[in-house]
């Protein structure tokens, strides 16, 4: 059993009147450590409404119950775009889990290099699978 697991309070950033750098920062810095030392970490006050939480939760049950076959028709390619996979790589391990990875804001513009000067970009958009029809 794990204990200690990094717990991060977003009211920061979510419930803010004035900008408050200092608190800010402070969060910033206990995210870098979180991911560093652990890798994941859980998060509380984020704004998201429990009903929300419950649907995604109960839609993605019914997504990944599916066959692989289905699941894999909407894998992630080459290029790294949203979708579905199964083979991530931990330290040249392959990590038991499955991952549909997804964009917040659909479409979102991604540039097409790390050249500051190059300001050309391309489109990403999420994939939706045919079932369950309401994953979106």
């Amino acid at each position: 059993q794990a204990e200690g697991i990094p717990v991060i309070n977003l009211s920061p950033i979510i419930h803010h009147t004035v900008q408050d750098s200092s608190a800010i920062e402070s969060l910033v810095k206990e995210i870098a450590s979180a991911c560093k030392e652990w890798g994941f970490f859980q998060v509380t006050n984020h704004g998201v409404p429990l009903n929300l939480r419950l649907r995604v939760e109960e839609t993605s049950k019914v997504f990944f119950a599916q066959s692989l076959e289905e699941k894999r028709k909407l894998t992630i390619d080459d290029n790294g775009l949203p979708g579905y996979h199964d083979t991530e790589h931990t330290k040249n391990v392959r990590d038991w889990k499955e991952v549909f990875d997804f964009l917040s804001k659909d479409p979102t513009l991604i540039p097409l290099n790390s050249d500051e000067h190059d300001d050309r970009v391309t489109q990403w958009t999420n994939p939706s699978p045919q079932y369950p029809p309401h994953f979106k």
